[in-house]
């Protein structure tokens, strides 16, 4: 493991950022940056900060380490704590739930071929 950045509490949900993370798992960090410029989903924006966060970690620990042979070893994305936003959903028979949004973690982890 060469570097890792992270970013908690990241306010979008955790089923939509996690298939982003599977989608550039394993694949060099530079074509990785690549595909998320053009990738429609939500998630994507979240994840290539946390992917050029991760590149810039790497470039101040090791100056001297090659950055195109950076790849993706690991990226998982958890579920945050369940937050509501103090506001209420009418529900059936005169109820009311809160309005739950979702939270994730996102960790992405680089090392070298």
């Amino acid at each position: 493991m060469i570097s890792k950045a992270s970013a908690m509490y990241a306010r979008i949900s955790p089923r939509k950022a996690r298939m982003i993370a599977n989608l550039v798992r394993g694949k060099n960090a530079a074509q990785a940056l690549q595909e998320l410029q053009y990738v429609t989903k939500a998630g994507a924006p979240v994840v290539k900060k946390v992917i050029e966060s991760a590149i810039a970690n790497a470039k101040v620990s090791k100056p001297d380490q090659d950055i195109d042979n950076l790849y993706i070893s690991k990226a998982t994305v958890d579920q945050g704590p369940n937050r509501n936003l103090r506001r209420w959903r009418p529900r059936a028979m005169g109820r009311a739930t809160p309005i739950v949004k979702g939270v994730s973690h996102i960790v992405i982890e680089l090392d070298t071929y």
